[in-house]
């Protein structure tokens, strides 16, 4: 579980590591990463694109909350959805876009 202190909340934070952090892209997830020093910090953004239904959109948040633990240290990570995927997939892509 992410603690408070481990994601990002603030709309200016999504914009600044959108914007000033390395970008992967595939084809279920965009990742941007910022090293910072600092403790990993972790911002999931799931639109309405992905799915019309929140049920969905929140399985989706779940599962990349999921693998936050394996990211690695000192990074702020944001990562964007673009379509609902099975569990390995996003693993697979996840891993990829962080590292």
């Amino acid at each position: 579980m992410l603690t408070r202190d481990r994601r990002i909340t603030s709309q200016a934070d999504f914009r600044h590591v959108m914007r000033r952090g390395a970008r992967r892209v595939s084809p279920h997830l965009t990742v941007f990463a910022l090293k910072t020093g600092a403790p990993s910090r972790f911002g999931f953004i799931v639109g309405k694109t992905v799915s019309k239904r929140a049920v969905v959109r929140n399985l989706v948040k779940r599962r990349l909350r999921a693998l936050a633990a394996d990211a690695p240290s000192g990074y702020d990570i944001v990562v964007l959805a673009a379509a609902d995927a099975e569990f390995e997939t996003l693993r697979a892509e996840f891993v990829k876009g962080v590292r």
